[in-house]
């Protein structure tokens, strides 16, 4: 069952989020009396939303050993997923307390119940804030899940591919151009018939090997489909722009036309070409 929940849990997290926030807030409202609705629709949101985060914090745990294993992770993880717990328990008070208010509401004593379940209302949502906070750290700065969730290799690959290419700006941008070169050969090593993967390698020769001839051989052995526009831009704007770091300014030129020909809409064509022209 729990192996079951594991790719369901940014799902039932984002449900959890919303559904508890909205009841929190309307169980606060309701304490003014007005409008009417808030105090039913309080506790439909908030008993939902407890359930929601009982399968949350199940899926959680069903959801961490992929990405509890990844070196540097652990504490991330774990800290995630206490205030996960945290949360569920916070919001399983509050539905003892809504449950208590709707026993008690026939005897006209609920009130008493009611100001218990705001006050956790309170506590559990910072402890949600916490929860959403660490979770987004997790994911956007320890990759947790990101393109293991659903365990496909295609999704691995684009994991890999986006993690190279990423680290290749980053050596640039800190002057490694040799790292950079690294990375994104191994890339193209891994995928030898994706084109945009072989496009990033000759990019790569041109600008961390600073060898245009190696760019342009690269770059004509690359199968580009006719039907993609995109693509067909990008390849001809690389080789003018190894074509001229070779000194081939008239090939240059005649490559950057027959893309100004066939792509009258790039602006970007349109201005190389412009500048060349000068």
């Amino acid at each position: 069952m729990e192996a079951a929940l594991a790719p369901l849990h940014p799902i039932v997290v984002h449900f959890a989020i919303g559904l508890l926030v909205a009841g929190a807030l309307l169980r606060l409202l309701s304490l003014l009396g007005r409008p009417a609705f808030a105090g039913g629709a309080a506790a439909a949101l908030l008993l939902a939303g407890t359930v929601a985060a009982v399968l949350a914090a199940q899926s959680g745990d069903a959801a961490h050993g992929p990405v509890e294993r990844v070196p540097g992770s652990n504490a991330a993880v774990h800290e995630h997923e206490e205030w996960g717990e945290r949360t569920r328990n916070v919001f399983l008070a509050v539905a003892a307390a809504e449950l208590a208010a709707l026993w008690l509401a026939r005897r006209q004593k609920a009130r008493p119940a009611l100001f218990v379940s705001a006050a956790l209302c309170l506590g559990g949502l910072f402890c949600l804030y916490e929860a959403g906070e660490h979770g987004g750290e997790l994911v956007y700065s320890y990759a947790g899940g990101v393109g293991i969730r659903t365990g496909a290799p295609e999704d691995v690959n684009r994991l890999l591919l986006a993690a190279a290419y990423h680290q290749a700006q980053l050596d640039r941008k800190e002057g490694r151009p040799q790292d950079a070169a690294s990375v994104i050969a191994e890339a193209a090593r891994r995928f030898p018939t994706d084109p945009g993967v072989q496009m990033l390698a000759a990019e790569s020769l041109l600008l961390d090997r600073r060898d245009p001839a190696a760019a342009l051989e690269a770059l004509g052995r690359i199968a580009v489909k006719p039907d993609d526009a995109r693509a067909r831009t990008r390849h001809g704007l690389l080789t003018a722009d190894a074509q001229l770091a070779a000194g081939q300014k008239d090939a240059a030129r005649a490559t950057l036309a027959r893309l100004a020909a066939e792509f009258p809409q790039s602006q970007r064509v349109k201005q190389k070409l412009d500048a060349l022209s000068r």
